[in-house]
């Protein structure tokens, strides 16, 4: 596993991480190490960053010391040598000093007066962006200054792919904002590299892998895209949808944007069914490869891991079939990835029939511990933590959900089902039971919804029941899976518990986009369709204890240029929701006008919603995913 802090619940995303992995300070590095190469080396770590360095790039040339200033350091382990005092400096007969740091003209300054004579100093600076890449100049690791992430993206065999956002931080007030952008194919070499400028205001952003194709003259490829956004302000993280279909054919998928900060574990792949095909895309989010073997699958709940064989370059991408990994390991048993931070988010691919069809797993945390308050949180919070999911019209669709465990420490799920209509009227509940960690449960709602009910579709309710006992520790997940009955087309999403719209609050909950808990207000992001793939949302009013009857929800139609065109207002009750099918809410003139980058806000400052969306083509293929917020 690489030894590198990315995120922490706490406090976000690690800076540093971000700015090492930075595929333009990765070139950087190289070079530093090359000039480094034959020199009497001393390595100065004053703040505990080395072994990040040297996780992400392990080929510096060997120190003939380590030098510290915190007295705690000295004489421990570091980069495989003993830690020195850096009061010692001097006597290292060292030819060139490294600093491990950033920012680093002060402390320069010092170690002048403890280096050796004629030692030449050299720092991480030698590493930095382009002062033009940077929105914050006055401060290099502010966490603005990487606004990044990385997207699945690929051109090949027949399917396609766009990646789909809104302008968002122009409502936090950036002006000027830019998206640099290095295209990598599947052995990590750039295929592009190209700057584009983002229309002011809440523009929509659009990035096409058959223009791209056009525009570089590039082959067929299957790799990832990734993005960096010069001029951001609120957010350092970069959302997007991310639709993959075939111009062609039936197949069609949306997924969430990579969450750019790798983990140890990712859970809920789920494994193939019977006549499918599992495909996991490992795709390396760092310069340095992927040792052999430093990334396994196991069947939940089953400490016995398979290591994938063979090393991954620097943003490479690898595709491994699940079905060889784990012979005789069928749905609904469920994978869980030892990604070892080698990579952000995956997605996974099911191929069957001809159709193919692109999830994500999601992170599976390490620093939770079963919370037993969650058993006996006050009437205050009303039903607690609740995972909304959509239940499309069942004239039409069959609906699955799964548990998911999500946690290191997960060992059961006592979890309970509940259904309701669109007008908020539950039309029933089913205990799943306390699942163990190894379960092998997907309820098929056809099992449990009285015939006739939810024709229209509705929304389910995931929440914690602890009839026969069991822990809880607020990070419930599931895996939502939706068939269409004609076609066979299937689409899945996965997503996590909340504690939603209460006036009172326990911990970080209800979590907000922006600000302290509680979050009681929705801005989420509609990518629409065009003619003959359509766009659509379920929007839910998940409610813990309901402070109000109803939302105050608009629907604010959107130009490509940013420009609002028409808006629409919507009334869901508490434990309702409401299927948003643009084509039937705006006139054809307004849709028309908003072009092919337009998109719909969904704005209510009196309560917080959550949603799904996707398209659907007239072939009977659609997608589905959690809608991002901004």
């Amino acid at each position: 596993m690489l030894t590198i802090q990315t995120f922490d619940q706490r406090q976000g995303g690690n800076v540093l991480y971000k700015a090492l992995a930075h595929p333009l300070a990765a070139t950087a590095i190289e070079r530093l190490y090359a000039d480094l190469a034959g020199r009497r080396l001393a390595l100065v770590d004053l703040d505990g960053l080395a072994p990040a360095l040297l996780a992400l790039y392990p080929d510096l040339p060997a120190p003939i010391g380590v030098y510290v200033q915190d007295v705690h350091a000295v004489g421990t382990a570091v980069c495989g040598t003993t830690a020195q005092p850096v009061t010692q400096l001097r006597e290292s007969g060292a030819e060139v000093v490294l600093v491990a740091a950033f920012e680093a003209e002060r402390v320069l300054a010092r170690l002048s007066r403890l280096a050796p004579p004629g030692a030449q100093l050299l720092s991480l600076d030698a590493a930095r962006l382009p002062e033009t890449m940077l929105t914050n100049k006055r401060r290099y690791l502010d966490r603005l200054n990487f606004a990044t992430n990385l997207a699945f993206f690929r051109d090949q065999n027949g399917l396609s792919t766009t990646l789909i956002t809104a302008n968002y931080w122009a409502g936090y007030g950036a002006t000027d904002v830019r998206l640099w952008l290095r295209l990598f194919d599947a052995d990590g070499a750039v295929l592009a590299e190209w700057q584009e400028f983002v229309r002011p205001g809440p523009a929509g952003v659009r990035i096409d892998s058959r223009e791209l194709r056009a525009r570089f003259r590039l082959p067929e490829f299957c790799g990832q895209l990734f993005v960096h956004v010069i001029g951001a302000a609120g957010h350092d993280v970069v959302k997007y949808a991310l639709d993959t279909y075939a111009p062609d054919g039936p197949s069609l998928s949306c997924t969430h944007d990579a969450n750019a900060w790798p983990s140890d574990r990712y859970a809920g792949l789920p494994a193939p069914d019977g006549g499918e095909e599992v495909i996991l895309w490992i795709q390396n989010s760092h310069a340095t490869l992927i040792p052999d073997g430093a990334v396994a699958l196991n069947r939940m709940g089953d400490d016995t891991t398979v290591a994938i064989r063979g090393e991954i370059a620097g943003f490479a991408t690898r595709a491994v079939r699940v079905n060889d990994v784990l012979p005789g390991k069928l749905w609904p048993a469920q994978v869980e990835i030892r990604a070892g931070r080698h990579m952000v988010r995956p997605r996974y691919e099911v191929v069957r029939g001809g159709r193919t069809r692109i999830a994500h797993p999601n992170v599976e945390r390490a620093d939770l511990r079963p919370e037993p308050e969650i058993k006996a949180l006050s009437s205050l919070l009303g039903r607690g933590f609740l995972l909304p999911f959509p239940i499309l019209p069942r004239t039409r669709f069959r609906t699955q959900v799964q548990p998911t465990p999500m946690a290191e420490t997960q060992i059961n799920l006592p979890v309970r089902l509940d259904m309701f209509a669109p007008d908020g009227t539950r039309v029933g509940s089913h205990f799943l039971g306390n699942l163990p960690r190894d379960h092998a449960c997907a309820m098929d709602l056809d099992t449990v919804v009285a015939d006739g009910a939810l024709a229209e579709g509705g929304h389910g309710e995931l929440v914690y029941d602890f009839r026969d006992g069991g822990d809880a520790d607020g990070w419930l997940h599931a895996l939502i899976r939706a068939t269409d009955r004609t076609s066979g087309h299937e689409a899945e999403t996965s997503f996590g518990a909340h504690i939603f719209n209460t006036v009172m609050t326990w911990r970080d909950e209800p979590q907000s986009y922006s600000g302290p808990p509680p979050g009681l207000s929705t801005r989420l992001f509609l990518r629409l369709g065009e003619a003959g793939c359509w766009g659509y949302a379920v929007l839910i009013y998940p409610a813990s204890l309901p402070s109000q009857a109803r939302s105050e929800t608009s629907l604010i139609l959107h130009a490509g240029t940013g420009q609002e065109i028409a808006r629409r207002e919507i009334s869901i009750p508490a434990s309702g929701s409401s299927l948003v099918r643009p084509e039937t809410m705006f006139a054809p003139g307004d849709l028309a006008a908003s072009g092919q980058d337009g998109y719909i806000l969904i704005r209510d400052a009196t309560c917080r919603l959550f949603g799904y969306h996707g398209r659907m083509n007239e072939k009977g293929g659609f997608s589905l995913d959690h809608m991002f917020g901004f």
